[in-house]
């Protein structure tokens, strides 16, 4: 019988219980027993639901109280000195400082380093690793959960990061310093966790290796055999998990490794599957990825099924189904989603749906497609009304191929628009702003929650976001900032806004994902072409600026970012899509700058984690998302600043794409690297003006004005000062306000310290 198992489920509950418990626990509202119960119950759900789908063996570890790749640092004890760690069991304290720069008690500290994890839009804790790096096994958690899980009967599959994906992911601020140097100290340990697995009566281990999808360095390659062998443990089963892409040039060293199992990501790599079977040895099973844990809509089960029949006849029960990855990147349940269109419904599929395609496939394997005729055919009609369904496109420049340059082309080149930027700004050397959001109080979610339930009326709705938008105007002037934001009140999360009234998407009221920690995100649905109705932002963005002398900024999210943080439609190429929305937001551009707003932010958030994982198909899509870009801001004239922002990613390896953009002024995530990115400009010289952002707002600390003046200090060093701008590293929706105004208070300070000094080339404006 062909076996069921998950890479991984949705951690953070089907209505963001994990949220709550943790944002109660943070808050001093609940104590760390009652996290710890609600984390036991939230797991015995989760195991429930999925040995109810028929699952032959349950993922323990892909719960997590902050990050699976934080999990496995505090396992082997790999805590930054900082941290104050004693050495013995990590506690939860320990644990939240590396994650938040602050636990549930204990001072202030700079919390480690956060970025994108592959080219999804989940964040994970970076490791920091020094030369003469020790490890010791330093936490029993995962232990812990397997016995809960065996206490309940069921049969477990742990799942934890593998060895060498941990060491690729890992950082060090020491020059030179070559972190595989580190792995012959590392694998003792890492085995240890495997014997002690072990010695619970685990069968089998999922260790997740995605870096295998990637381009590799020789060493790197050769080091994954010489390292399975190290880890071999008697009695226990080794899962070797790739997804996100194809092995490639890996393929031979996945299939060559020493262990029993391997899975593939089919979705995005299923043509390699006859090869993989080929070099398989004949003890190995193989665990296909055939259902896309990456998004929302149907499997195409006659497809897959097709498929899948020759595996199955040359593995017989050596075949595992599984999905392509761990299911924590889409919603939980489609039950919760009856308010829906109909229609739409039926093309649609999230995590609890996508085991019940698995069950159907594996029971349409082992007893042949009749024993699931009626579910098959009705599979095969809402697939086929899906394909009759969809329009085609109304734009023949999106349709057809990339637009011309009087399309993405600004009037002037930079050095003339800031001048008459400067004229109609006026604003000083350093100019101070923010991203854009500002807290999203208790006022404001009850007030949209009422409105939507219909128990609050428009007038009075609109009167709410109105005093916030005012709030926040009188806050910014009293703060002293230069160019200033309405807050954004209105909007409940950066795309799903936008989401909620471009034609071409639709929002769920629950389908929850996990960004990072207990932020939480709902991608809109983009299912068909994208057009703009109406006016998004003039309304409250006009009313803003009415209230004050000083400059307020347009903000939009960008047609990249807009892309990349929904659940796509498949039927057209990702490009195609992203063109259509950027000529939405080209109306909307054109409107705010009509309206006489004279700086406008169009945030390309995500532009860094769209790019492919292969290095030879990054050109093709920078070009397509540089257009796009391009396409959305380049309508207006010179005098009309255009901003961009982007949020924690890698950017080294792509800084000339960023620059192709052409925004006047971007914002970039530098603090939690401690200006690690201000490297890049001793050696790339970025023509326009940039903001490095100067303190972390995903940290509770409030940062001081010394610190900040010393990181922009750093910054002139490298970045001509009349270019520099001082900002915070991301939106403040997340914080207070008594923290907001305490670290905004510090950094307009620390510009008027900046301008006070007179720095080289930091003259006032024209």
């Amino acid at each position: 019988m062909t076996l069921l198992h998950n890479p991984g489920f949705p951690r953070i509950g089907a209505h963001r219980e994990l949220k709550h418990a943790l944002e109660a626990y943070w808050l001093g509202a609940s104590s760390e027993h009652e996290l710890e119960q609600a984390g036991i119950a939230l797991r015995a759900r989760h195991w429930r639901a999925q040995a109810d789908k028929g699952l032959d063996l349950l993922p323990v570890g892909d719960f997590s109280w902050y990050d699976t790749v934080l999990d496995l640092s505090a396992a082997l004890g790999a805590i930054p000195p900082r941290f104050g760690w004693s050495g013995d069991e990590v506690d939860l304290d320990t644990y939240f400082r590396m994650a938040r720069g602050r636990g549930a008690t204990g001072a202030a500290v700079a919390a480690c380093e956060m970025t994108k994890w592959f080219d999804t839009n989940y964040h994970y804790i970076v490791p920091e690793l020094q030369a003469g790096q020790s490890f010791r096994l330093s936490s029993r958690r995962l232990f812990q959960q397997v016995e809960e899980a065996q206490a309940l009967g069921y049969r477990v599959k742990p799942t934890l990061p593998g060895p060498l994906t941990w060491l690729w992911l890992a950082k060090s601020h020491q020059a030179g310093f070559d972190k595989l140097s580190l792995l012959d100290a590392l694998l003792p340990v890492y085995g240890e966790l495997l014997q002690g697995l072990q010695a619970l009566g685990v069968e089998w281990v999922q260790i997740d290796e995605p870096i295998l999808a990637l381009d590799l360095p020789p060493q790197w390659q050769q080091a994954f055999a010489q390292s399975y062998h190290r880890l071999c443990t008697r009695g226990l089963n080794k899962l070797v998990a790739v997804y996100f892409g194809p092995l490639q040039d890996n393929l031979s060293v996945a299939c060559d490794l020493p262990v029993e199992g391997l899975h593939l990501d089919a979705v995005r790599g299923g043509d390699e599957l006859p090869r993989v079977i080929d070099r398989l040895s004949p003890y190995q099973v193989l665990s296909i990825g055939i259902v896309d844990g990456r998004n929302v809509w149907r499997t195409d089960l006659d497809r897959a099924l097709q498929y899948l029949q020759m595996a199955h006849q040359r593995l017989g029960e050596r075949l595992w189904l599984a999905p392509s990855c761990s299911l924590q990147h889409v919603p939980v349940d489609l039950d919760d989603e009856r308010q829906l269109d109909p229609g739409l419904r039926t093309w649609l599929a999230f995590a609890a749906q996508k085991l019940d395609e698995l069950a159907l496939l594996r029971q349409a394997l082992d007893d042949g497609p009749d024993s699931v005729r009626a579910e098959l055919q009705a599979a095969r009609e809402a697939m086929a009304i899906r394909r009759a369904t969809m329009r085609q496109n109304r734009d023949a420049d999106a349709a057809h191929g990339i637009p011309d340059n009087a399309l993405t082309q600004r009037i002037s080149p930079y050095p003339q628009r800031a001048e008459a930027q400067r004229r109609a700004l006026n604003l000083p050397p350093f100019p101070t702003t923010t991203i854009g959001s500002f807290p999203q109080t208790a006022e404001i979610r009850r007030a949209r929650r009422d409105f939507h339930q219909g128990t609050l009326d428009e007038a009075a709705y609109r009167e709410t976001i109105r005093a916030e938008i005012r709030r926040a105007i009188r806050a910014q002037e009293t703060l002293g900032l230069d160019l200033l934001v309405h807050g954004e009140a209105e909007r409940n999360d950066m795309v799903e806004y936008f989401g909620e009234h471009l034609a071409g998407f639709a929002v769920t009221r629950n389908g929850w994902v996990q960004s990072y920690g207990s932020r939480c995100v709902k991608p809109p649905l983009l299912y068909g072409d994208v057009g703009r109705p109406h006016a998004i932002t003039l309304e409250w963005t006009r009313y803003a600026q009415s209230l004050t002398d000083k400059p307020v900024k347009g903000m939009l999210t960008g047609p990249v970012t807009l892309l990349n943080w929904s659940f796509v439609r498949d039927d057209q190429p990702r490009w195609q899509t992203c063109l259509q929305i950027a000529q939405a937001l080209r109306q909307e551009v054109l409107d705010l700058e009509a309206a006489g707003i004279n700086a406008i932010q169009i945030d390309e958030a995500a532009l860094r984690e769209g790019l492919p994982l292969r290095q030879a198909d990054w050109q093709t899509y920078l070009d397509w998302a540089v257009t796009a870009f391009r396409v959305a801001a380049a309508g207006v004239a010179d005098r009309t600043q255009i901003h961009t922002h982007m949020c924690y990613s890698e950017f080294n390896d792509i800084m000339a794409a960023i620059a192709a953009m052409d925004a006047d002024v971007i914002t970039i995530e530098t603090s939690r690297s401690n200006m690690e990115l201000l490297d890049l400009f001793q050696h790339f010289a970025y023509p326009n003006e940039i903001g490095p952002g100067v303190y972390d707002i995903h940290s509770p600390n409030v940062p001081r004005t010394e610190q900040m003046v010393a990181l922009l200090k750093r910054a002139a060093q490298v970045i001509d000062p009349q270019r520099l701008w001082v900002n915070p590293d991301c939106g403040l929706k997340t914080r207070a306000w008594p923290e907001v105004e305490a670290a905004l208070a510090n950094m307009v300070q620390a510009a008027q310290q900046l301008r006070a000094e007179r720095l080289p080339g930091a003259s006032p404006p024209a």
